[in-house]
Formats: C-alpha cells, structure tokens, sequence
C-alpha cells in the first residue's frame, strides 16, 4: 500500500511539472515590454503554478525519495522559479524580483542540488548542462545586485564544474560554454577598481539635503514624470555578459533605486563552514509568496521607471519596441532612450581610439596628441558648412545596428526618431556621430525633445596608459562620474586611497548640490529641462552632464573642444555653464585635491 502511495505521489508530482513547464514556456516567450496587463495576468498564473508544486514536492518529499526522485530535480524546480522572478524583473524593473531570483539561486547552491548527490549525476550529461546553466544564470543575477563576493565565487565553481564536465565527457565541445567564462572575467576586471559608491540611486548619498528645499520649492507649468526607459547598445567586441553590455549595464543601475542591504540580508543568511563551502542558515525560498515580494518594497521609495533593454537590436525591432512604449506611455510621462553605437560600419566602441604616444608630461605635448585624430575617425563624421551651421552629410547622418552586410537596413538615421517626438523624449546618444542627432533639435512633432549627445571622440590625460575597452566615457561619467574623471586623468582606485577618494566624493556631492540650487533657482532654464529637473534619476543626469562637460573643456586644448566636448539641447542656463564660477571652481577644486591642475586649461578659461 506505501509502495501505491508513493508511486501516485511521483505520477502527481510529474504531472503538476509538466503542467507547469507548459505555463513557463509561454511567459518565457513573452515581449519583456508592452501590453502589461495581459503578461501580468500570465505571470499570476504561472506563479500559482510553482507554488502548488513546490509545496507539494515539501509536503510529499519522503515519497517522492523513495519513488526514485532526484535532488537535482528540485533543483531544476527551484531555478525555474528563479528564472521566472528574474524575467518579471526585466518586465517591471522592480529589484525586490530581483532580490528574490537571488534568494532561490542561492539555496540551489547552499543546498548542492545540481553537485552529483546521485551517483549517475556526474556522468549524466543532460544534468551537467543544467548545472552549467545554472550557474551562469546565478553570475547574471548576482552581477546585477553587485554581490561581487557572490559573482567570484561562482566563477571559481563554475570553471571547476566546466573542467569537470570536459574531463567526464571527452566526446563533448565545451568551447560556448568557456566563452561564457571568458565573457564573465573581462567583465568584472573592467568593471573592478572604479566602483567608489554604488550607481544605482542612494536616497542617502544622492539626495543633497541643502538644495532639497529648493527642488521641492521649484514649480514649471508642466511637471514630467519619467515613466519608461529603452537601452541599447552596438559595438563590435564590446565587453559583455550573456546579453548585458558593459554600458548598458551601467545605465540600469544608474536608473533604479539602491535596494536597502536589510532586504538581502533578512532572507539570506550565507555563511562559509570549515571546508570554505557555502551553506544556508535561513530556510530561504521554502515558499513563493508574492506578498513575501512585497514586503521587500520601501515604501518611502518610488518603483523604479521601467527598462526596456535591448541586445544588438535589429532596427525594425527597435522601432517596433518603441512604438510600443510610446503608445502606452502615461500623459505627462517622458521616455528616455539611450543609444550606444557607432556611427560607421566596423568601427568598435567610442572609448576604442588609437593609442599614440607614450605619455603626456606638457601642455604643449597634449595638443600633439589630442591632434592625432585617424582618418577613419575623421571620415564618419565629415561636416560641411551652410549659413553658418555645421550640417553633417547625408551619408553619414546614422548609427551603425548590425553586422557588416545589409548596410541601410541597419542604419538608424535622426529622421527616424521623429515620429516618437510626439511623446516627451529623453534622448541619449553615445556614439562617434552623435553629432549628427543634432538635426532631430527643432524638427520634433509635438514634444521638444531633450537631447544629450556625447563627444566625437574620448579624452584622456594619458592615454597611452587606458584600457580601451573600458566601455564608454560618457556613458561612465553619467553612471559613475568621480570613477570616470579618475580614469580620465590616470588615477586608479585602491584601498591605500580610501580616504582621498571618500573626499573627493564630498567635492563632488558639494558642487551637485550647488549646483542643484542653482538650477531651481533660476528663471532662464528651458521649459523642457524645468519639467524633467524635478525627477531624481533625471536631476542626477543633467548634474552629471554638467561635470562632464566642464571636465572636458577644461582638460582639451581650447581649438580641439568641438570634436571632445558633449552637447545638450535645448542648452541649460549659462549659470551652469563650463566657465561659470560655481562650475569652474569645482572642477579646479576637484582637479587641485588630486594633484593634477596642471593638467587643464583653467587659466585659458
């Protein structure tokens, strides 16, 4: 009679697998933007499904043991619930999914469900593969929580399990599986020794309780919230991870809200045993319970804007999805649109110019080097003058979408963006010929659209001594601008400069909120910055903006400043401009406290 119990136990339980693996199947296929009401309904479903099937394989596990089932099966369960958390944190760019793709990755790997408990397991193929899967899905997860201490310990256990797998099956090419790897430590030796602060927003350190009352104080006759954001990048060679580039990376911290560290840490309690081996002390992911989620959320924040990112996108793709955001974009709701790549076919990321020379020891040897500019730089953004306006050739008026081949259908040209400019638009492009977006400033169709558009080319100190593929500068002096000056000026992170840096941090957070002051307190700044100024996630992007642009200025020789300097249109107020007292003291302040005036143009100013 136990023998018949057990075996219904096992026939249930496969059936409530396969009925849930169906329900997965269709949101796993679904948009990640767009038609949000339907997904919603969708994800409850599939939600409802894994968690009648978790709680039955708790309530029945005994039987399910003796009727053959394996450990790593619940694994396999577990990590499908952690890829469903995971993709509702694409769809709403709510970090508590995120939080909670993280708890259950995490007991899979305390719990060594996929570490050849069975005997067969380290010689089935199949199981090995999800195990691999496993835990490249865990690298991303943890990579987008900055749990580094987590990210360097799966890689240790990943490449031990790839090593394993190769020894064990012979017969089988593992060569995708070590591009993974390859993928993930150039990743992070990028990305280590500039993370100072984290990017994303923290209420604590981004919000300047001085000029608070002056934002709450300031009032346009229209006030836009920011609502929705598409990200995408285009590089050839660019520093990736699975589909997450370097600078798209950098975007999505820089526009979410930092979780609070108690979240985390109240439901995941890791610690290493005597062996160096990971085990779970919390009984986390024994349940999923969205109102779990919930509690998650702090209510004295606001839900993150939505994030559509997309991966080496072929135009017609983007056009579609951002036909889709506009037309279910909120009234008084502005989109932001941020564009990497390059303006010619072929060419890698903007930060990847020739190195020339060994160093730069004057000023006089700067302006040599800053004049080295390749012709294949030069040629993709040819200008010529009329009535006095610089105006880009037609040919050249695009971003670069696509492999080599099918040239114009995978060029995005500015008049393409000019159907959406009937909506409020945040545009950022970062490119070799973001110049050339110049042209969308007055052709709008409804909204005048904001416009940030990075230098031509990227300037550094020294720039013989710069990985270049650090991603791009722009877009590191909008996410993380202290990290980017350093970098610009040939300064690198380490513990010996804590407390120079945690300085020059309050140089910078000082001159923010000054500036922030400044910003509310005049009566001359364009009516499309006043109704954006009062969001945090944008405030913080023009202070940025500001930065960057005053940095370079000061650091490029005065007759090389168009092809270096970074745009904004319509333009901020002159009170913020490079050259006023309040921008340019900053910058000298900044510039003195690392030992390195020399270096800029500040008495040229």
């Amino acid at each position: 009679m136990s023998d018949d119990n057990d075996e219904h136990a096992l026939q249930t339980f496969r059936a409530l697998v396969e009925s849930s693996d169906r329900k997965f199947a269709r949101v796993r296929d679904a948009p990640t933007y767009g038609h949000r009401g339907s997904q919603g309904h969708l994800f409850q479903k599939v939600f409802k499904a894994y968690t009648r099937l978790w709680k039955f394989q708790q309530d029945n596990r005994a039987k399910l043991v003796r009727s053959g089932l394996n450990r790593w099966e619940i694994g396999e369960i577990a990590s499908r619930i952690g890829q469903l958390y995971f993709s509702q944190y694409t769809r709403t760019s709510e970090c508590r999914f995120l939080i909670e793709a993280y708890v259950f990755y995490e007991a899979i790997l305390s719990r060594r469900y996929f570490q050849g408990s069975e005997a067969s397991s380290p010689k089935d193929l199949a199981v090995r593969s999800k195990e691999l899967r496993f835990y490249a899905r865990f690298l991303l997860v943890s990579l987008i929580l900055n749990r580094f201490d987590m990210v360097k310990h799966l890689m240790d256990q990943f490449v031990a399990s790839i090593d394993d797998c190769r020894s064990n099956f012979r017969e089988t090419n593992f060569k995708e599986w070590k591009q993974v790897v390859q993928e993930i430590v150039r990743f992070t030796k990028v990305d280590k020794g500039f993370s100072v602060r984290p990017m994303r927003y923290c209420a604590t350190i981004d919000t300047h309780r001085a000029s608070l009352p002056y934002v709450a104080r300031f009032h346009a006759k229209r006030v836009l919230k920011f609502h929705d954001a598409l990200l995408t990048s285009y590089h050839r060679n660019e520093v990736k991870f699975a589909e997450l580039t370097l600078d798209t990376y950098r975007m999505i911290q820089c526009l979410e809200w930092e979780p609070r560290v108690s979240l985390l840490q109240r439901h995941t309690v890791i610690k290493p045993n005597e062996n160096g081996e990971l085990m779970d002390h919390s009984g986390a992911s024994g349940i999923i319970d969205l109102n779990l989620a919930a509690d998650m959320t702090d209510p004295s924040i606001p839900p993150n804007p939505r994030k559509a990112t997309l991966y080496r996108p072929t135009i017609t793709h983007f056009m579609a999805v951002m036909a889709t955001i506009c037309e279910e974009l909120p009234p008084d709701s502005v989109v932001l649109v941020y564009l990497s790549a390059s303006g010619r076919a072929g060419l890698t990321n903007v930060s990847q110019m020739e190195n020339s020379g060994s160093g730069v020891s004057s000023k006089y040897s700067r302006r040599k080097i800053f004049s080295q500019t390749s012709h294949e730089q030069n040629s993709g953004t040819s200008e010529s003058l009329s009535n006095g306006k610089s105006v880009l050739s037609c040919d050249d008026n695009y971003l670069w979408f696509g492999p080599k081949g099918n040239e114009g259908s995978n060029y995005l040209y500015p008049a393409d963006l000019i159907p959406f400019t009937r909506k409020p638009l945040f545009l950022i492009v970062d490119s070799d010929n973001s110049h050339a977006f110049k042209v969308l400033h007055g052709a709008e169709r409804g909204e005048t659209a904001a416009l940030f558009l990075s230098p031509l080319r990227p300037l550094f100190k020294n720039p013989s001594d710069v990985n270049l593929n650090n991603g791009s500068q722009f877009t590191f002096f909008l996410t993380s601008p202290l990290s980017a000056f350093c970098q610009m000026i040939g300064l690198f992170a380490n513990e010996a400069d804590r407390d120079v840096y945690s300085e020059a941090e309050n140089i910078l957070t000082n001159a923010f909120t000054e500036w922030e002051i400044i910003l509310c307190s005049t009566t001359s700044m364009d009516l499309v910055w006043a109704q954006m100024i009062g969001d945090p996630f944008l405030r913080r992007l023009i202070l940025r903006f500001i930065f960057c642009r005053s940095v370079v200025s000061f650091l490029c020789p005065p007759e090389e400043s168009e092809q270096y300097l970074p745009l904004c249109l319509p333009h901020l107020p002159n009170s913020v401009a490079p050259k006023s007292e309040a921008v340019r003291s900053a910058v000298m302040q900044l510039a003195g406290h690392f030992d390195v005036a020399e270096s800029f143009y500040f008495t040229d100013a």
